[in-house]
C-alpha cells in the first residue's frame, strides 16, 4: 500500500480538512485583532470569513509541504494588485505581519521550524506526520464518496 501524501489530494480540500483539524485543537490562537486586519494593502475590507485565521495557517502548511519559504515569499504569494482609481494598477505584496503571526502559530504547534542555513521555515517531521494523516483521511472520504 502506497502512503498518502498531501501532495495526492485536492489543495483545496486538504486546506479546508487541516483548517477544521486546527480549529477543532484549540492550540490556534487567534490574534485579538483578526476582525480588524486588512491581508494587504491592495485589500480594501477586513476578511469576511470568521475563520481566516486557521484557513490562512493551513493554506501556509500545505505549501510549506513542497518547499521552504519566508515571510517575504508569503508575502509575494498573498500579494495582488493595488487598484489606484484612474491611475494604472500596481501589484503590491501582501501583509507582512500576518504570515509572520501564522508563521509563529505553526512553530508553536511544532509543525515548522527554521531552516537550517537561515533561509526562511521548513516542515518539520510532526507537521509533515499530521499533515499526510489528515490527507489520508482526505483520500479515503473521497474513495467511500465514489462508491
Amino acid at each position: 500500500m502506497v502512503a498518502t501524501s498531501a501532495k495526492d489530494v485536492d489543495s483545496a480540500e486538504i486546506v479546508k480538512h487541516i483548517a477544521h483539524f486546527l480549529k477543532k485543537s484549540g492550540k490556534v490562537k487567534v490574534p485579538e485583532n483578526a476582525d480588524l486586519v486588512k491581508l494587504g494593502q491592495s485589500k480594501e475590507l477586513a476578511p469576511i470569513d470568521p475563520d481566516w485565521y486557521f484557513i490562512r495557517c493551513a493554506a501556509i502548511a500545505r505549501r510549506l509541504y513542497g518547499r521552504s519559504t519566508g515571510v517575504g515569499g508569503l508575502r509575494k504569494i498573498y500579494g495582488g494588485k493595488l487598484r489606484r482609481g484612474v491611475r494604472p494598477n500596481h501589484w503590491i505584496a501582501g501583509c507582512g505581519s500576518v504570515c509572520r503571526r501564522a508563521l509563529q502559530t505553526l512553530e508553536q504547534l511544532k509543525w515548522v521550524e527554521k531552516a537550517a542555513e537561515g533561509k526562511g521555515r521548513i516542515l518539520s517531521k510532526q507537521g509533515r506526520k499530521d499533515l499526510d494523516r489528515i490527507a489520508a483521511d482526505v483520500k479515503s472520504k473521497q474513495v467511500a464518496a465514489e462508491f
